[in-house]
């Protein structure tokens, strides 16, 4: 290690050793899974292995590199601050860190006044619910099933089983879980006026990307309002526009009373994440600003990174290139599913927000294999690992466009031909 090279005598070795000192499950996994990816170079929305094999990347560590990896502006934002900021201290107000909340409270749905930091999405997340407890004197938070919102304490506890159950995090009656795109179940657990706030992704990502029924979010919004719960919208990954609008719930015209980001917003280059509040919800903030505290959180280096990554998604012609990134590789798509239509099943779609459905419960697991083979990272989705998570970036070339969807219909029709022959997950 020389300070920018860290080396392993070969692959093999390091991954070796990163199941005996990081983490043997995940490491075994990929390998089981036929992506035996340790990457090394990265530039725009390329990624390179260590033996060099290079990889478009659609997966984007789930829309942290959404400008690209390592993008020019937001780096030589970063390397010029590096002259001047460092973390900073969380006590004090700050230049960076009030700069950035003016810019997000500038950027944000009408009502949205206040700005709490945190270092990651998890992080950010349990900041949201103690919010929502804190301003409504209420403990129980309302989620979907098989909703994924981070993995720290609040956090993982508002998600799935899975991960809540790991860690005896799993609590029922704090915090219930009622079926997407269902009024009737959402209605039948706020009825008791007992429920702080419901937390939803505007497009749940784990899920597969499952759209939202028309009416069903505004059905949502006027629920909470009716009992008196807050309403959460979870922008980490749909968020910093995502769908060819900075906020999807916005595309919703939907005003909630907390908004949580995080992913994109560092550029993928410092970590910040990022709660934004109404005056009403976030009372704390003035009756006890120590309430929470994070070393890390809204760190001055992360708040320079996003305040170049914020100006750069708010171009009009950024906005422009998604519509333009959307359509293309939404008829490309299309097209592809027109040549498989047994096995290629279904495109959900908002934006460059995707997730492609497949015809076997473990379909997206062998689509992500070809592709990877193929030069295409992409990742199944966890929590229903039919649907490809497919997360093309908002600066792409129409060119690249173009290659990608070239190596998607290779990809696709080698997954189909392996499953097709009896192949077994």
């Amino acid at each position: 290690m020389d300070g920018t090279r860290i080396a392993f005598d070969s692959k093999d070795e390091m991954i070796a050793k990163s199941k005996e000192f990081w983490n043997p499950d995940k490491t075994q996994f990929w390998m089981d899974s036929g992506v035996s990816l340790v990457i090394d170079r990265r530039e725009g929305y390329f990624i390179y292995d260590v033996s060099g094999k290079r990889l478009i990347d659609v997966h984007l560590n789930g829309g942290t590199y959404s400008l690209g990896h390592r993008n020019p502006e937001v780096v030589q934002a970063v390397t010029a601050a590096m002259q001047y900021f460092d973390i900073g201290n969380h006590h004090f107000p700050s230049l960076a860190r009030t700069a950035l909340a003016e810019a997000l409270v500038s950027s944000a749905p009408l009502g949205i006044t206040k700005v709490i930091y945190g270092s990651g999405g998890g992080e950010a997340i349990d900041i949201a619910l103690k919010t929502a407890r804190h301003a409504t004197q209420r403990r129980k938070i309302v989620s979907i099933v098989k909703a994924y919102h981070g993995h720290t304490g609040l956090a993982v506890a508002a998600g799935d089983d899975r991960f809540a159950s790991l860690f005896l995090s799993d609590n029922p009656d704090e915090f219930p879980h009622v079926p997407f795109n269902d009024l009737d179940a959402m209605e039948q657990a706020l009825r008791g006026r007992d429920v702080a706030a419901v937390i939803m992704e505007t497009i749940p990502a784990t899920y597969g990307f499952p759209l939202p029924e028309p009416g069903y979010l505004e059905g949502v919004k006027a629920l909470c309002e009716r009992y008196g719960s807050l309403y959460i919208a979870d922008e980490v990954q749909t968020g910093l526009m995502r769908t060819g609008e900075l906020w999807a719930i916005t595309k919703h015209g939907i005003t909630p009373d907390i908004l949580v980001t995080g992913k994109g917003l560092s550029g993928g280059i410092y970590p910040i994440t990022a709660v934004l509040a109404t005056e009403q919800a976030a009372g704390w903030l003035t009756e006890d600003g120590f309430g929470h505290m994070s070393t890390f959180g809204g760190a001055e280096l992360g708040c320079i990174a996003a305040l170049k990554t914020l100006e750069i998604s708010c171009r009009t012609e950024t906005r422009s290139m998604v519509h333009y990134i959307a359509d293309l590789l939404g008829r490309g798509l299309r097209r592809i599913q027109e040549s498989y239509p047994d096995w290629f099943v279904g495109i959900r779609q908002n934006g460059v927000v995707m997730g492609l459905e497949f015809d076997h419960p473990q379909g997206a697991k062998y689509v992500m294999k070809h592709l990877y083979e193929n030069g295409v990272w992409a990742i199944f989705s966890t929590l229903d690992p039919r649907v490809l998570q497919f997360k093309p970036g908002i600066l792409m070339t129409p060119d690249l466009c173009d290659e990608l969807l070239e190596r998607m219909e290779v990809g696709i029709e080698h997954a189909r031909k392996e499953v097709r022959k009896g192949a077994h997950w």
